[in-house]
């Protein structure tokens, strides 16, 4: 796979489809990686002819890991959150918006449909804000603006956050690991076989399994604060998509994006967790393409 250099940092990313669709930039969750897109929900955006842009965020798969950021104090880091005291981190989500973009750039792309679920969907409302000439279209999935007295992670959702996972060398029990972390919050009622979990886990963990990475990123979201005020501030057409049974970031969180975006369109998902589970991907990927044509139009439109 092609890497870019931005920021200092190696930044891997891969590309799939026509490069004359209309470009969808696809921005992952907390400790996700490019491979972590299901085959389904590609190919399901794919059939509509639009060309695909996946990365690994910084301290995730295949780009630069800032081991010389060291590993954060995660009790000290939440006990400061609860006391509304100032959290530092080695970078931000705005840092992390930037490496995205640099994405672009490497790929001579200006504007693209910008796609982001749960960290990244938190990314990707930072580049339509910030980033409005670069932005046709937000999509922002199982997101959340970070507003204080939003509901929280379910108990069970919030103990598989926080456990520890197996050292790296123990591949069999790191997948185990992470497999019963999409059983608690993922969609219960749409959950792959027992083995298609497993060998999608395999696949992610065996390419880069990097858990104070991880802890880093979440460090990040915690020091770069809400995003009431950019959402308000955002002009591009937003869809906002959401399942309501997702227990670590509750319906309530996607709905107060939706209120705060201008216009912004809402989905809910019944049975939907915090996952893309293939039985659903067919109609998630109809209502953002649906939702990215209609907004190529009316930038059309307005050029006119």
């Amino acid at each position: 796979m092609p890497s870019v250099q931005v920021n200092n940092i190696s930044i891997e990313y891969e590309t799939q489809g026509d490069p004359g669709g209309e470009p969808i930039l696809l921005i992952m969750g907390l400790g996700m990686q490019l491979v972590s897109w299901p085959e389904s929900f590609c190919e399901g955006l794919l059939k509509q002819g639009f060309y695909l842009i996946r990365f690994d965020n910084r301290d995730s798969g295949l780009s630069t890991k800032l081991a010389h950021l060291g590993k954060p104090n995660t009790t000290l880091a939440v006990l400061k959150l609860m006391l509304r005291m100032r959290l530092k981190a080695g970078y931000t989500l705005d840092d992390m918006a930037s490496d995205a973009l640099g994405v672009l750039d490497a790929l001579h792309i200006r504007k693209a449909h910008i796609v982001g679920v749960s960290m990244g969907g938190m990314i990707a409302q930072i580049i339509a804000a910030k980033y409005s000439e670069r932005t046709l279209s937000l999509t922002s999935i199982m997101s959340t603006s970070g507003r204080r007295g939003l509901p929280g992670p379910t108990k069970e959702a919030r103990k598989v956050l926080f456990a520890k996972p197996p050292a790296v060398e123990r591949i069999d029990d790191a997948v185990e690991h992470f497999v019963n972390t999409l059983r608690v919050i993922g969609s219960r009622a749409h959950l792959a076989p027992n083995a298609v979990l497993h060998q999608r886990i395999r696949t992610s963990v065996e390419r880069c399994l990097e858990p104070v990475g991880t802890t880093r990123q979440l460090l990040a979201i915690g020091a770069s604060g809400d995003r009431v005020a950019l959402l308000r501030r955002i002009q591009a057409p937003t869809l906002v998509i959401h399942g309501s049974q997702d227990p670590l970031v509750p319906i309530e969180c996607g709905r107060d994006v939706a209120r705060l975006v201008p216009h912004a369109i809402m989905e809910e998902i019944d049975g939907m967790g915090h996952d893309l589970p293939d039985p659903l991907n067919p109609l998630i990927t109809e209502m953002i393409g649906a939702h990215c044509r209609a907004a190529s139009r009316l930038q059309e439109t307005k050029s006119t």
